[in-house]
């Protein structure tokens, strides 16, 4: 159940509003007995076709107003129970999130931990799906420092193995000794499946032939991918992904700081370093596309959080992360599964994003 259809249902405005909380009640129930999960390439693991990106948790560089304290740290195990609840159970980290070289960070791995462990402890059986990430930092050389990087995350996070191991970025040299690493990391069962982030077309290819040389799938390439940041699709991204049977995880869908979800406009911006991205020039010609999601959202009863990581999710072979901060996002987030944009829907707002032009990506995105 979204915020915003949770907030107006104890206000009990009307009975179509009723009816509408009615929906959405059963709309998550659904959700918590059939969810779908989807392979990871071909792998072999399966995930929820929708996932949480945990980059915000222990922030304070570029998430929560550079700061953390134990109200937000409740905030995020809010999320966190809640997506499982919901039947949500991949979680995606990295070691670079809440690094401590920040002050007052605490590392997002340890967070992810900390609540799994407490999860188990009341839901043994629980099933949880982990994904994090190796930093490919310029010091860092050869296969050895992926294989010592991730027991260092296994320890932060008290796990024996993760299901997903990525490189969180393509190195500027040695790039082949990290994708060796990540091989060796699967034939000593430290990891279910490997990926990428961030990788190219080029990039993504050249890691996908020298995996497929040891018999080892590419599983994933997790990159910017949104209404309003289709640069994988620009890029050859998404069409190589659909080509070698490679998912495509896809971070910040709903835009960063949520942009898409209709929360900021050209007289309010994000604060932050994301200010210098959403100006309020560009917020300006965003609202035509905002404006025409909030419609469609009213015809089946969606928030704009939940018709934006469904446009995404109808693209095909797209796993979407969005990062839950609290339990009413990671609520709001699963009412974007279990239904579909019509195929003139995904085609007019993408038509109506095309006229806003691009936003700035990660720069490694073009290494």
């Amino acid at each position: 159940m979204s915020l915003h259809i949770s907030s107006a249902g104890f206000t009990l405005v009307g009975h179509s509003r009723i009816r509408s909380v009615a929906s959405e009640w059963e709309s998550s129930a659904t959700v918590k007995r059939v969810e779908d999960k989807v392979n990871l390439g071909a792998s072999g693991l399966k995930v929820t076709t929708l996932g949480i990106g945990a980059w915000s948790w222990g922030d304070t560089t570029y998430w929560n107003n550079f700061d953390w304290n134990d109200r937000k740290e409740k905030a995020a195990r809010d999320a966190f129970n809640a997506s499982i609840d919901g039947g949500v159970t991949f979680f995606d980290t990295a070691e670079v999130y809440g690094s401590g070289l920040a002050l007052g960070a605490v590392n997002s791995e340890v967070l992810l931990g900390r609540f799994i462990k407490e999860r188990k402890e009341k839901d043994p059986d629980v099933e949880i799906a982990v994904a994090t990430k190796f930093a490919a930092l310029p010091w860092r050389f050869g296969r050895q420092s992926v294989l010592s990087a991730l027991k260092d995350s296994l320890c932060r996070l008290g796990l024996d193995s993760v299901d997903l191991y990525q490189l969180h970025w393509p190195g500027v040299w040695g790039n082949e000794g990290y994708i060796d690493g990540l091989g060796d990391a699967v034939e000593k069962g430290l990891v279910k499946a490997v990926g990428v982030s961030n990788y190219s077309e080029k990039r993504l290819r050249e890691a996908f032939e020298k995996l497929k040389k040891r018999g080892i799938p590419l599983a994933s390439n997790q990159v910017n991918y949104s209404l309003i940041y289709r640069a994988p699709e620009e890029k050859g991204v998404k069409a190589a992904c659909d080509e070698l049977g490679i998912t495509l995880i896809a971070y910040s869908p709903i835009a960063q700081a949520g942009v898409l979800t209709g929360k900021y406009t050209p007289d309010k911006p994000p604060s932050g370093p994301r200010s210098r991205i959403y100006t309020p020039e560009f917020l300006t010609r965003l609202q035509p596309l905002l404006n025409r999601i909030a419609e469609i959202g009213k015809k089946y009863d969606k928030t704009s959080t939940q018709v934006s990581l469904n446009w995404l999710i109808t693209q095909g072979n797209v796993v979407p992360i969005p990062g839950a901060k609290t339990a009413e996002q990671a609520e709001e987030f699963r009412g974007a599964l279990g239904w579909r944009l019509s195929d003139d829907e995904v085609a007019e707002l993408r038509s109506l994003a095309s006229e806003i032009g691009p936003v700035v990506g990660f720069p490694v995105e073009n290494l």
